[in-house]
């Protein structure tokens, strides 16, 4: 995963229902600005990162449709 690849959140925790901006990334699709040195993926739209041993998502493909 690079900068630039597009993700698809499934799911975000959203530290039981209290973080209404995660919540609201569930579905989405995004764009990676940068992974830090912990491995957290950081987003262009939201300024949130995702963990990926918490975070659900998905890597699309150049050819997939994006929602």
């Amino acid at each position: 995963m690079k900068k630039g690849d597009k993700l698809r959140i499934i799911r975000m925790d959203d530290n039981n229902g209290t973080d209404i901006q995660a919540r609201k990334m569930d579905g989405r699709v995004v764009t990676v600005k940068f992974i830090d040195d912990k491995g957290q993926i950081h987003l262009e739209e939201s300024g949130l990162a995702l963990i990926p041993e918490i975070d659900k998502y998905e890597l699309l493909t150049d050819g997939e449709v994006h929602k």
